[in-house]
């Protein structure tokens, strides 16, 4: 049994293929799947399910996919130790929502980038359900979500952060000195909205619906900050989560309308696979965005 024969089976296990193992790798398939039956020799229990032209992880693969993984991150830290690099290096596959990008990435990357030199950031965004494919195909390292909170044994959560979500004024529009008894009263005025099915726009459209009630905008948009600043000039209400108003508010041009028996919560979530090994890239990005909270930062 050696480091090879080890990282095969962790690629192997993260791709589900032997095909797109030796891709990544640069080995041929025969070569990969000698490794394993090798492995798996060694081991006396059969690692994958194979079945057709699918593998999957064994319960005893499962077990000593965790020990693979723990057995090269200490070779890795013995190399970089001996060393004197104990740095974080390599490529990152980060997988966002888009309204988490500004933030999160933008308003940090400087402080990043000064503690971890050495790594560099691929961004992929989308919706959640985009973001969810990305990863179980492996096609990001790890993900950070905006929407309802996600539940999953197959996912790690690394970090989370519960973020309300509230219906927004300017407070020159007369709704911001009002006290709102009920969501009726809001919905005669124009608005400015994520687009549909998108996160909190999904949540907000959910409760919506089991009273039978629907808003139709007048503008849709990806660009949360383009409906913050046109809400500001009174162009209609908006319903976003608060990290996204919170200056807006804090500066007295927005006015959050709390509307009884309508309270959303949307969720900050850092996943990633929990087959996954995680690199030293992704312990970086999992301790920087640790230490960031979209509210009271």
């Amino acid at each position: 049994m050696d480091l090879r024969s080890l990282n095969i089976f962790i690629e192997v296990a993260e791709l589900g293929s032997f095909t797109r193992a030796g891709e990544k790798l640069g080995y041929s398939q025969p070569t990969i799947s000698f490794q394993i039956k090798q492995l798996e020799k060694e081991m006396g229990v059969p690692l994958f399910d194979r079945i057709g032209h699918t593998v999957s992880l064994t319960d005893a693969g499962r077990d000593a996919l965790s020990y693979a993984q723990e057995i090269c991150h200490m070779s890795q830290e013995m190399v970089l130790g001996s060393a004197g690099r104990r740095e974080a290096s390599g490529v990152l596959r980060l997988g966002m929502a888009d309204s988490l990008c500004a933030p999160l990435i933008a308003g940090d990357f400087g402080r990043f980038r000064s503690d971890y030199p050495k790594v560099s950031l691929h961004i992929s965004t989308g919706d959640t359900g985009m973001l969810l494919k990305y990863l179980d195909h492996n096609e990001v390292d790890m993900i950070c979500t905006m929407d309802d909170h996600v539940y999953d044994t197959n996912y790690i959560i690394a970090n989370e952060e519960e973020i309300p979500a509230h219906f927004v004024a300017s407070v020159r529009n007369p709704l911001s000195g009002r006290r709102i008894k009920s969501v009726d009263e809001l919905l005669d005025q124009p608005f400015l909205l994520t687009e549909k099915g998108m996160s909190y726009r999904r949540l907000m459209d959910e409760k919506l619906a089991r009273n039978s009630r629907e808003i139709q905008p007048v503008l849709e948009t990806g660009r949360a900050d383009l409906i913050c600043a046109l809400v500001e000039e009174d162009a209609g209400l908006a319903f976003l989560p608060d990290y996204v108003t919170e200056e807006s508010v804090r500066k007295g041009k927005l006015k959050r309308l709390e509307v009884p028996d309508f309270q959303v919560l949307v969720w900050k979530q850092v996943l990633y696979r929990r087959e996954k090994w995680v690199s030293m890239q992704m312990r970086a990005m999992i301790d920087h965005l640790a230490g960031i909270r979209l509210l009271g930062r």
